[in-house]
């Protein structure tokens, strides 16, 4: 079977990792605002890294961030800021940390306005790719052009994240939502 090229071109743990997140989650749509905050934090978090290091670090990211639970991540004070910053099991970068705190914040602004984290995103689709980067600059931070490309692309918002031969294509296409329903 022939799966997209990055993935037929890994061996052995590189494989086994990328695998199970390409096959279940790589842009099938997620539901819930907690994963979509989860899937924002892990691609910020991968700047200048590459995302092997961020899949097998991905379940202390969740611990470390209380299962990115916005609510609580938002009301992070200094003190949790520093225990995110000595946790060697996620990325110690205070920008990032720093980041993950204000847009669970902007998030919980979002949730007021629009209900959701997943409903504003709804209410702006569909954008192109520039068009999203300039809004995701405008509204969050530490989101370039290619961690905003990679975050909608990893939750159904952008088209590219399997190649039309890949079987996991048909599954994602299938899952895709109405966007019509906001």
């Amino acid at each position: 079977m022939s799966y997209c090229k990055a993935i037929n071109n890994m061996k052995g743990d590189e494989l086994n990792v990328h695998k199970i997140y390409h096959d279940t989650q790589y842009g099938f749509p997620i539901e819930d605002d907690n994963e979509l905050f989860c899937r924002l934090i892990l691609e910020i978090n991968q700047a200048g890294l590459s995302w092997t290091t961020i899949l097998k670090k991905q379940e202390t990211f969740r611990k470390a961030y209380h299962n990115f639970d916005i609510k609580k991540v938002a009301a992070y004070k200094d003190k949790d800021v520093q225990r995110l910053l000595n946790d060697a099991g996620i990325i110690r970068n205070r920008l990032k940390v720093n980041a993950a705190v204000e847009n669970a914040k902007t998030i919980r602004t979002l949730q007021k306005e629009f209900g959701s984290f997943k409903k504003w995103l709804a209410h702006h689709h569909p954008k192109n790719r520039e068009e999203w980067t300039t809004l995701f600059k405008k509204t969050f931070r530490f989101t370039g052009g290619e961690i905003v490309n990679e975050f909608l692309m990893s939750c159904g918002y952008l088209p590219g994240a399997h190649e039309h031969s890949c079987p996991v294509h048909k599954k994602v296409m299938k899952a895709k939502p109405k966007w019509n329903e906001k």
